[in-house]
């Protein structure tokens, strides 16, 4: 018998704190997932790591004991100098001193990284006056940015998610969620071919470092609004044409993004979807003074309906008689206003 009573107020307590419980189970599911994936990074990159620092130490040794001349104090006070200029994105390769990187093509590819929060990180404000500059700027222009791409994409999605979902829908009969669904998903696949498979070709091939998966990966990296920085095109020191492809990238860049949340929107919408994240939202709870206004009117709706009945019997209308008057109807809040 206890165990009964105690199942069946588990079961109450469960049932009456459903959304909590989901929102427990997300949350612990979400940080399983960030350890599963430090697990596997760490499996996979940490050899690697290994092996370049053992590649470095012994070329390191091998440079000091072809220049005997140099010391190893002098050689570490140059690379340091080196590496940070490096994190600057200055180089001091012959190769690489002809790029700037702050002319004007490559400082707006620089400002739509910093507006669309992509940040590569291979060229930073190098004075102070800039990077309070940048501060202000992002301040400014991330809300900015948030306001023209919702604009943009709730506009968009008028002519290319809606009305194509709601003509099909009345076309063809058939129900709304799979027409949804299958619009979704071929919406899904033109992006990805138009926005990741034809770019990552052509990358590949402008980029003379970068084979089809690296130049994949630059394009899923930039537009996911990632922005490791590992891969940046138009850094090669023979790239022609160096700043219209800078701007060519830029305008992909925002296209990309735009594209992007259009199809996170699509999905967005689906009705399964909806059903699936309200299991991890909190109810509404009608605010108290809609409840108190619910309460008046109920109470004067009663009041006057309690105060309308004596009236009817007392004028004794001969069309009504007793078991009429049993078997009426409610008096409606017109009614009551009439007989008033």
């Amino acid at each position: 018998m206890l165990q009964c009573l105690s199942g069946s107020a588990c079961m109450r307590l469960i049932q009456g704190n459903k959304t909590t419980w989901c929102f427990v189970c997300l949350v612990v599911s979400y940080v399983l997932y960030l350890i599963f994936g430090a697990l596997i990074f760490s499996s996979v990159e940490l050899p690697y790591e290994d092996d370049l620092k053992r590649d470095l130490l012994s070329f390191k040794q091998q440079f000091l004991q072809d220049n005997a001349c140099l010391s190893d104090d002098r050689l570490e006070e140059f690379l340091t100098r080196v590496l940070e200029a490096n994190n600057y994105g200055v180089s001091v390769l012959n190769n690489a001193s002809a790029n700037r990187n702050w002319d004007f093509t490559s400082s707006l590819f620089f400002a739509s990284t910093v507006l669309s929060t992509t940040g590569y990180g291979h060229s930073v404000p190098l004075s102070d006056g800039g990077k309070a500059f940048c501060i202000i700027y992002s301040v400014l222009g991330i809300p900015f940015t948030l306001l023209f791409l919702t604009a943009v994409v709730q506009r968009i999605m008028v002519y290319v998610t809606r009305r194509p979902v709601n003509y099909l829908h009345r076309r063809l009969g058939l129900s709304k969620p799979l027409v949804a669904g299958v619009h979704a998903a071929l919406l899904a696949l033109i992006t990805a071919s138009c926005f990741f498979l034809i770019p990552a070709i052509i990358f590949s091939a402008l980029e003379d470092d970068w084979n089809f998966l690296e130049s994949f990966y630059f394009c899923f990296i930039s537009l996911s609004t990632i922005g490791l920085g590992d891969y940046v095109p138009g850094e090669g020191y023979n790239q022609r044409f160096r700043q219209l492809y800078k701007v060519g990238i830029t305008a992909y860049l925002l296209l990309g993004l735009i594209a992007m949340l259009v199809v996170l929107e699509t999905f967005c919408e689906l009705q399964h979807l909806k059903t699936l994240r309200k299991m991890f939202y909190m109810k509404k709870e009608k605010k108290e003074d809609e409840l108190t206004i619910v309460d008046h009117d109920h109470l004067s709706f009663t009041t006057v309906c309690e105060q309308t009945t004596p009236v009817a019997e007392d004028r004794g209308d001969p069309f009504t008689d007793d078991a009429s008057m049993a078997e009426a109807s409610p008096v409606t809040p017109s009614d009551s206003i009439v007989i008033r």
